[in-house]
């Protein structure tokens, strides 16, 4: 299985100490580029807006083109385990939404991986075990929508 490429637009709207994608880019996990038009053709974009779930389907996709992200809040679907918003629902970090995909993609070690640089990231897979294990039982979209709707 060959290594998802993260890439990330970085707005520069939080605290530079908290930033888990800054913190990924200082230990060379994650790509910045300087702007939202320069992320990679074709790249799954990860936004709290989508209109589409993530599911095991794109994960082929991220492995072709990368998983990209632009830095912002993450406010759906599951529960932070980041100092700032621990226990909140629907208020990921940008490494907990990353994570969330490699998992729903059946890339735990990935995900694993990119949340060990982070005392609490264990704890975001456990926290979020049973809807991520659903997540990515799911074959497509609609099947993660259709999932979620037992854990809302």
């Amino acid at each position: 299985m060959r290594t998802i490429r993260l890439v990330a637009y970085h707005a520069g709207q939080c605290d530079p100490k908290k930033c888990t994608s800054r913190r990924l880019e200082r230990l060379g996990l994650m790509t910045f580029v300087p702007r939202p038009s320069a992320l990679p053709n074709g790249a799954l974009l990860l936004t709290p807006k989508a209109d589409r779930a993530v599911s095991p389907a794109d994960g082929p996709r991220a492995e072709r083109r990368g998983l990209a992200i632009v830095d912002v809040s993450w406010k759906r679907y599951l529960l932070a385990a980041n100092p700032v918003n621990y226990g909140k629902p629907f208020v990921l970090s940008s490494v907990e939404a990353l994570a969330a995909a490699l998992v729903i993609f059946g890339r735990p070690e990935d995900a694993r991986a990119i949340l060990s640089k982070f005392t609490w990231g264990g704890q975001f897979l456990a926290l979020n075990q049973e809807p991520l294990d659903a997540y990515a039982q799911a074959g497509d979209s609609a099947g993660v929508v259709r999932a979620q709707a037992d854990f809302i």
